[in-house]
């Protein structure tokens, strides 16, 4: 989730294949790599069942405060599952030389989730047990930190899990053929297109779009640093498809 992510400074922890080569450029971002309008759509619905369900569950208490406990308990276990479906975001990090670019990105959510998970249910446990004593109809309660802590478990134990939710790569792009640039100030994109011919024996050339993610007070200075080392790029402004 977006706002239970560590900042750090990955520019330099990066495997660069081009580390022999000075860099003229580098950053990093923290971006929602998609399309955001769609995704925020998405969690308006997805909160409504949440909230649904939320009250479902404050049925099975007996009493005001089991019934505040969990069904508020479950509407927010349920609105950050959402969130973590619908506002994932992907760390960026750029390195430009003169004759080269490479660009690493992953999900940092898996990172970020498990420790979360983990001490909500640590802390959770205790107060649905002092709870289940002052009333034993409310047992039901401890569902909610059970299957949380049951999630960090599998979350930390998965290789393969961690692989898939991480979506790590490692891209590199020939920048210095670019032909079109291209900006969208609404998101704070760059997009950079040239003439890319695919590695097999038939293939022809066909145009090739990489996206630039920028941080608003920053996108200016990109700009100019593409229009600078790129000349004879055709530059243009208007909304870039994602």
């Amino acid at each position: 989730m977006w706002f239970i992510q560590p900042k750090q400074d990955y520019v330099a922890l990066m495997p660069w294949k081009h580390a022999d080569e000075p860099a003229v450029m580098s950053w990093q971002i923290r971006a929602r790599d998609y399309n955001t309008f769609v995704a925020n759509l998405a969690l308006i619905p997805m909160g409504l069942v949440c909230l649904g369900g939320a009250y479902m569950a404050s049925l099975f208490a007996q009493t005001l405060l089991g019934s505040f406990l969990l069904g508020w308990g479950m509407f927010l276990f349920g609105i950050l599952i959402a969130m973590s479906i619908t506002h994932q975001t992907t760390i960026i990090i750029y390195r430009f030389t003169e004759a080269s670019a490479e660009v690493c990105s992953w999900k940092p959510q898996i990172d970020s989730v498990k420790p979360v998970l983990k001490w909500v249910s640590i802390i959770l446990l205790p107060i649905v047990g002092v709870v289940i004593l002052m009333d034993p109809g409310l047992a039901i309660t401890s569902i909610g930190p059970l299957g949380i802590g049951l999630m960090a478990w599998m979350m930390g134990s998965s290789d393969e899990y961690q692989k898939m939710q991480r979506n790590s790569r490692h891209d590199e792009m020939e920048w210095k053929k670019t032909e079109i640039i291209r900006v969208w100030r609404k998101r704070n994109i760059i997009s950079l297109t040239y003439q890319w011919k695919p590695y097999s024996k038939n293939s022809r050339y066909r145009p090739l779009t990489h996206l630039v993610y920028c941080y608003g007070d920053e996108l200016e200075k990109r700009i100019q640093f593409f229009r600078k080392h790129l000349p004879d790029a055709k530059y243009e402004e208007g909304k870039i498809n994602i």
